[in-house]
């Protein structure tokens, strides 16, 4: 069976409380699977400003607009507003979503602190913000988590460390081409990394000649021929979860058409055997059409 795995990002309490209703919704409407990783301390997304000196953020920001998809008041908190406890204040969205038969993982504990610094912390730092995740993650669900996704594709040797430590059945921190057991410098790490394979939503609006109303049919085109090893697309409860809901349905509706099964990403790894993945370094470099760089599959 082809398959598309959705990762589902949730990134702010916007998106959680008005994002992810919409997209259990609209999969359930479309009987599709997916899985969704989530935010679960406090929204400080308005400590993101500091982004604006990194390389190629402004031209990222001026592709899309930031404003219009998260709003005023997500923008400003953490440093004019205060932050919401997501986790606290969304628990029973995240519980529903469960209970409506889709996989839910840890995404992050604070996306802005992760994103921005976990490339240059240390191992007790790592290790308290991870921790910190899964602790709410259980206090939320009730059990421990089985599934990780890295804020922003960013990590660091000791976290994927503690992605075996903690017991995950799969991680998804990097961007790539097919599942692998990732190493950092020749230390073997024994949980699997399911990468996404296929550019995201605002890595393409904006860029040679792509628009919201041409973005699906670039992608479509870019699924029409068949990959052995399927595909792990990633899109965001801010994004796909309310203005880009419309480009959502039709790549869901040329999905389909394609023959593709659209599953979690616990579905996807099923379909390998562990024995057979490749070994692979996990490495930094970029992606065109985001800003910085993000951990990938070498």
């Amino acid at each position: 069976m082809k398959q598309i795995a959705l990762k589902i990002d949730v990134d702010t309490y916007r998106g959680t409380r008005e994002g992810v209703p919409r997209l259990v919704e609209t999969l359930k409407r479309h009987k599709a699977q997916a899985t969704f990783f989530f935010s679960l301390g406090s929204d400080h997304t308005g400590r993101a400003i500091k982004r604006v000196f990194r390389p190629g953020f402004m031209k990222k920001v001026s592709r899309t607009s930031v404003l219009e998809h998260y709003g005023l008041k997500t923008l400003l908190y953490g440093t004019l507003l205060p932050a919401p406890d997501i986790g606290r204040n969304c628990a029973d969205i995240m519980r529903n979503v469960r209970d409506e038969g889709f996989e839910v993982g840890i995404h992050c504990y604070d996306h802005i602190r992760w994103q921005d610094h976990v490339a240059g912390k240390d191992a007790a730092w790592t290790k308290r913000e991870m921790q910190r995740a899964v602790d709410r993650f259980v206090e939320i669900f009730g059990v421990p988590p089985k599934a990780h996704a890295a804020a922003g594709w960013q990590t660091n040797r000791y976290a994927l460390r503690q992605t075996q430590h903690l017991g995950f059945e799969y991680s998804a921190d990097t961007r790539g081409t097919q599942p692998f057991i990732p190493t950092w410098d020749a230390e073997v790490v024994a949980c699997p990394q399911l990468p996404t394979t296929l550019p995201t939503l605002d890595e393409l609006i904006g860029r040679d000649g792509i628009t919201v109303e041409n973005v699906a049919q670039h992608l479509l085109q870019m699924t029409a021929q068949e990959s052995a090893s399927g595909h792990v697309y990633t899109l965001h409860a801010e994004l796909e979860g309310q203005k880009w809901m419309p480009i959502f349905e039709q790549l869901l509706q040329g999905w389909s058409e394609q023959g593709y099964e659209m599953v979690s990403m616990r579905q996807y790894l099923h379909g390998f055997k562990l024995a057979d993945l490749p070994i692979n370094e996990v490495k930094f470099g970029t992606v065109e059409g985001r800003s910085g760089t993000l951990a990938v599959q070498a």
